[in-house]
């Protein structure tokens, strides 16, 4: 039943899938021209559900799930781009980490809590509070964590390339101008070091996910994602490479949310949906 609703939706909405997939297709350059990242109706949707963000069984589930993989991709990245480790109970202990449009906390605290000192930074006061207020629960972990209510444009104004990572996961896709974003992203990184980023391609599939988890089966809030602000990994690697970053991996990552025994999320050759990828900053040549 569900499916053949989706069909129906799918092939109603075809010609307009197919005027927006050739609006999208110009380059990432043409996209956006504002000088600001910020999206204000973005923020204010995702602030409304600033009392839900640490309920593992409310609507924010699928974060709270998606969290650990996401570790395992920032640890095992900086792993294999050299990084020392020499305490396997917290392997990222000393690396300083940005994550940049944090929410309420639930990557930032796992990441603090494997020994990264981790400043989360986020353009909605009320999740930053969500997010101090929690670590207030585990003082250990709160010791190696620094909130701060600010914009990526400001932050990099006064920390350009203090930070042996930046982690943007499920950001991309919610604001303006994604090429100034992502600039602003390298700036903060100490040459060397390394971005991680996860978001979700801009094809069919993609939509098709939306449809589905959106508005038929509701598992995630109404209004979340908009599929045109979805971003291929092609076009994220071309703004990396004009930002003197070199992609080192591209992943697909996978769950299936209709199915009620299979929670947790796996790595995948497929990134039609989702995706992690990353790059390193290379270091400045002295002539």
């Amino acid at each position: 039943m569900a499916w053949n609703i989706l069909r129906c939706i799918i092939r109603s909405s075809r010609n307009t899938f197919q005027n927006r997939l050739f609006k999208n297709t110009v380059h990432i350059n043409k996209i956006a021209r504002s000088m600001s990242t910020i999206d204000s109706k973005e923020i204010e949707h995702f602030s409304t559900f600033k009392n839900d963000w640490w309920d593992k069984n409310g609507l924010h589930s699928d974060l709270h799930l998606y969290a650990p993989i996401r570790v395992k991709f920032v640890r095992d990245g900086l792993a294999n781009a050299g990084m020392q480790i020499l305490n396997p109970a917290f392997p990222l202990e000393g690396v300083k980490i940005v994550d940049v449009g944090c929410g309420g906390g639930i990557l930032t605290e796992r990441l603090a809590r494997i020994g990264a000192q981790v400043t989360g930074i986020d353009p909605s006061a009320e999740l930053i509070n969500v997010a101090n207020e929690h670590a207030k629960l585990d003082p250990d972990v709160a010791e190696r964590l620094n909130y701060i209510y600010t914009t990526v444009e400001d932050f990099s104004r006064k920390k350009g390339e203090s930070y042996d990572a930046a982690v943007v996961s499920e950001v991309l896709e919610h604001v303006n101008n994604p090429q100034l974003f992502l600039k602003k992203c390298v700036k903060m990184i100490k040459p060397g070091g390394s971005i991680f980023i996860t978001t979700e391609n801009r094809t069919l599939a993609a939509w098709s996910f939306i449809i589905a988890t959106e508005y038929i089966f509701r598992r995630i809030p109404l209004g979340t994602h908009e599929w045109n602000k979805f971003i291929s990994p092609h076009e994220v690697q071309r703004i990396l490479d004009d930002c003197n970053c070199r992609t080192r991996l591209i992943h697909g990552m996978k769950m299936n949310p209709l199915l009620s025994h299979s929670k947790q999320w796996t790595w995948s050759s497929c990134t039609a949906i989702f995706y992690g990828l990353h790059a390193i900053k290379q270091k400045e040549i002295v002539m």
